[in-house]
C-alpha cells in the first residue's frame, strides 16, 4: 500500500531483502525512498510526529536485517548527482545515493587517482565515509575532503571537513560518538589528475611486478576487478558465493604484546606450528592488523564449509553467503559459531562489519 504524506510516497510492510546484497530480511513497516534533499528532512519530520523509529539505508551492502524487519520507518537515500571538476583541481563530489563503482569508473575515465583501488566495492556513496571504506591499500579518509550530513536532531545542514570525521579502521564519527545523528547527503573528494596509482597491496604488486613502466590508474582498477571476481567480491548474478555482506568482519588490531600473547596461544593450540608466525600487517605505530579469514580458517571453518543455508564463500573466509533461502537467524547462528571458535582458540572477539538492523 502507499500514500502521499507532505511530497512523499510512503510504502507500508515492504520487504528488505530485495534492498540488501545479503538478500535477507523482513519488511520495514514504513519505507521512503529519497530521490531529493527535501525528502529527508520531510521523511524525519513525519517519523517524529508518528514516533517512529528511523533506520537510513544506502545499496544494502553491509547489512544483516533481522527476520521481523524493521518496525519504524526505512528511509533510503537515493540522491543522485556527480560533479567532477575538469580543470586541475582534481576535487569531485557525489551525492549519497549514487552507486559507488560507477562513481569510481567515472573518476578513472578521468584519469584522476585516488579510488582506483577501491573499485567493485558494492553500495553507496553516502556509506563510505561512514565506514571508512578501504581495500587493496587505500582508504577513502586519504582523499576525502567534506562531507555534506543532515542534522537527525534539527535538519540543519552540516558541513564536515574529512580531517574532522574521525576516520579509523572502518570507523568515523558517523559510526561512532555521531552514530545516529547525521545522514550523509554528499561527499567530496581531491584526487590527483594524472597520478600515479596505488601499488601498496601485495596482490597488486604481485601482478605488475616485471613490468617495465607503472601500470596506469585503468589497468590498476581493472586488475582490481579482476582480483575482486575471484574472491567471489563482486556482485554477479549466478555467483552463488557473491550473495553476502564482503567481509563480515573486522580484522583485529593489535598492539606488539598482544600480538604475542595471542601468537603464544595459538602455537598452544596447535593450530600454528611452533616455527610459523601469526601472519600480521603493520596497521600503524606499534600497531598490527591480523587477518581475520586466517583466523577463521584455522579455528576450523574452511572456505566453502556450510551450515544447511548459510556458510562461507568457497572462495573467501571471510565471507558469509546465503546459500539459497537462508533467514537472518541462520546467519547470526553461524556468526555466534564463528565467533565462539576464534576466541577459543585465539582469545580474540571477532567484530561484524555489517549493520544489524531490527534485532
Amino acid at each position: 500500500m502507499a500514500r502521499h504524506a507532505e511530497s512523499l510516497q510512503l510504502l507500508e510492510n515492504l520487504s528488505l531483502a530485495d534492498y540488501t546484497t545479503l538478500g535477507v530480511g523482513g519488511p520495514a513497516r514504513y519505507f521512503v525512498e529519497a530521490t531529493r534533499e527535501n525528502h529527508v528532512a520531510d521523511a524525519l519530520n513525519l517519523a517524529r510526529a508518528n514516533n517512529w523509529p528511523v533506520f537510513v539505508m544506502g545499496g544494502g551492502s553491509n547489512l544483516l536485517v533481522s527476520d521481523d524487519g524493521f518496525p519504524g520507518l526505512v528511509l533510503h537515500m537515493a540522491l543522485k548527482g556527480i560533479r567532477i571538476d575538469h580543470g586541475s583541481s582534481g576535487a569531485v563530489s557525489a551525492a549519497a545515493g549514487e552507486e559507488w563503482d560507477d562513481f569510481v569508473s567515472r573518476c578513472v575515465e578521468m584519469n584522476l587517482a585516488g579510488l582506483e583501488c577501491l573499485s567493485g566495492i558494492p553500495g553507496t556513496v553516502g556509506g563510505t565515509p561512514i565506514q571508512n571504506v578501504g581495500a587493496y591499500g587505500q582508504d577513502v579518509s586519504e582523499t576525502t575532503t567534506e562531507v555534506t550530513v543532515l542534522s537527525r536532531q534539527d535538519n540543519s545542514i552540516l558541513h564536515f571537513k574529512g580531517m574532522d570525521c574521525g576516520f579509523g579502521y572502518r570507523s568515523s564519527i558517523f559510526n561512532q560518538g555521531g552514530r545516529d545523528r547525521y545522514i550523509v547527503l554528499h561527499v567530496s573528494f581531491r584526487l590527483v589528475p594524472g597520478g600515479t596509482p596505488c601499488l601498496r597491496y601485495a596482490d597488486l604488486q604481485r601482478r605488475f611486478s616485471g613490468t617495465r613502466s607503472l601500470p596506469s590508474i585503468a589497468e590498476i582498477r581493472q586488475a582490481v576487478l579482476e582480483i575482486r571476481a575471484g574472491k567471489s567480491m563482486l556482485l554477479r548474478a549466478g555467483d552463488p558465493d557473491s550473495q553476502s555482506a564482503g567481509s563480515f568482519f573486522k580484522n583485529p588490531i593489535l598492539s606488539e604484546q598482544d600480538l604475542r600473547r595471542v601468537e603464544k596461544r595459538i602455537h598452544a593450540s596447535s593450530r600454528l606450528p611452533a616455527d610459523e608466525e601469526l601472519p600480521r600487517y603493520v596497521a600503524g605505530p606499534g600497531t598490527f592488523k591480523v587477518p581475520a579469514a586466517w583466523l577463521i580458517e584455522r579455528a576450523g571453518f574452511p572456505r566453502g564449509c556450510s551450515r544447511g543455508r548459510v556458510g562461507l564463500s568457497s572462495k573467501h573466509a571471510l565471507a558469509i553467503i546465503n546459500r539459497g533461502g537462508a533467514t537472518a537467524r541462520e546467519i547470526v547462528d553461524f556468526t555466534k559459531e564463528i565467533q565462539t571458535e576464534v576466541r577459543a582458540v585465539s582469545g580474540l572477539e571477532l567484530i561484524p562489519e555489517p549493520v544489524f538492523v531490527g534485532f
